[in-house]
């Protein structure tokens, strides 16, 4: 089954329910920072996401429906990367080298990356050698 991408406004409603667990639609546009948006703009949002089989309602209090996320947020990442690496040809390197050029990305970022990249390989040969 092909999975959704969502958009930002998604991310930012689907980043309140993984905080929250679950919210009411009233609860959502609550967390959101001034300038909030509009509750219908938020409802509408939340459907849209229903419709796409991230979130589910759970059960209604009163009047109020509360949503709980059905997708998890490194299930969401994940696929948000791909489609951003998808603008790059498939090449984290194009990307990495765009984010440089855009100063987006440091020595110390990169510093920091190869010590994330070591300690994954390392956890990977563990793994591996627990496999056997």
């Amino acid at each position: 089954m092909r999975q959704p991408k969502p958009a930002r406004l998604e991310l930012q409603v689907l980043d309140v329910l993984w905080a929250r667990g679950a919210a009411s639609i009233r609860e959502i546009q609550a967390a959101f920072p001034e300038p909030r948006p509009a509750y219908t703009t938020i409802q509408t949002t939340v459907y849209r996401l229903e419709r796409k089989k991230a979130v589910r309602r759970t059960r209604k209090i009163g009047n109020a429906h509360i949503f709980e996320p059905i997708v998890a947020r490194e299930v969401a990442r994940a696929r948000l990367l791909d489609h951003i690496l998808s603008f790059f040809g498939g090449r984290p390197q194009s990307m990495m080298a765009q984010l440089v050029e855009a100063g987006r990305l440091t020595r110390a970022d990169l510093r920091e990356l190869e010590e994330t990249i070591a300690r994954s390989s390392a956890r990977a040969k563990r793994e591996g050698q627990q496999r056997r």
